[in-house]
């Protein structure tokens, strides 16, 4: 076994023992009837597969493709994320004929890395700025991504899964605009889900960052006979 191999291998495992002791299931608890978690968590086992299917389906030049984690990680969590960054890059296998040492590599270096990056470094604001929503917006759902993504894309090339031949400058051009894109569009899809949907993201609380009550739905009351 390649040594990257057996260190992507590790890393694999180090991510699951992490999430098995933390026991992520417990999210999944019935809350006031439902699941917030259900939607965001399906929506990811179902999207996320086949984007990282695509660059093997549609045989691009360059090895790149949309990662996902840190928005995964905003909505589930990271102990959430495991699982599903998991099936998604173990899925290429079937999906975009991929080896299992191929799939692994994937699976780290675009999923569970990148996730706890953005889960450290998201903690890292938090601390420095307190609950603030601008850092959180600009912060954990920007900089934090573009970084994350950008790092874990040239690691990953460097370590033998790109940056070989003609391609190999362009390829890091292309990392760098692919982090700068993901970031932003997991900003906007994350302001409009604190906007109107919070209670899909894990790492959001209405208590904490705006200081008011959680929202909740609330129920029409039938209109009351005039006396």
């Amino acid at each position: 076994m390649p040594a990257s191999l057996a260190f992507e291998t590790l890393l694999l495992a180090l991510a699951w023992a992490a999430t098995l002791v933390v026991q992520p299931w417990r999210l999944l608890r019935p809350r006031d009837g439902h699941v917030a978690l259900a939607t965001p968590l399906l929506a990811s086992l179902v999207v996320l597969p086949w984007l990282w299917a695509w660059p093997g389906l549609a045989a691009l030049p360059i090895p790149l493709h949309w990662s996902g984690a840190p928005l995964v990680t905003l909505l589930v969590g990271w102990p959430l994320a495991v699982p599903v960054l998991t099936i998604a890059g173990l899925s290429t296998m079937v999906t975009a004929g991929a080896t299992l040492s191929d799939a692994i590599s994937l699976t780290v270096w675009s999923g569970l890395v990148p996730a706890t990056l953005v889960l450290g470094l998201g903690h890292a604001i938090r601390h420095a700025f307190g609950p603030n929503p601008v850092a959180y917006m600009l912060g954990r759902a920007f900089f934090v991504p573009m970084l994350s993504i950008a790092a874990c894309g040239l690691v990953a090339a460097a370590l033998g899964h790109g940056f070989e031949g003609p391609t190999g400058e362009l390829q890091r051009i292309a990392i760098a605009l692919m982090a700068m894109g993901e970031a932003s569009w997991t900003c906007a899809l994350v302001s409009l889900l604190v906007a109107y949907r919070p209670q899909w993201l894990a790492t959001w609380s209405d208590a904490m960052y705006l200081q008011r009550p959680v929202r909740a739905r609330v129920r029409a009351r039938p209109a009351e006979p005039p006396r």
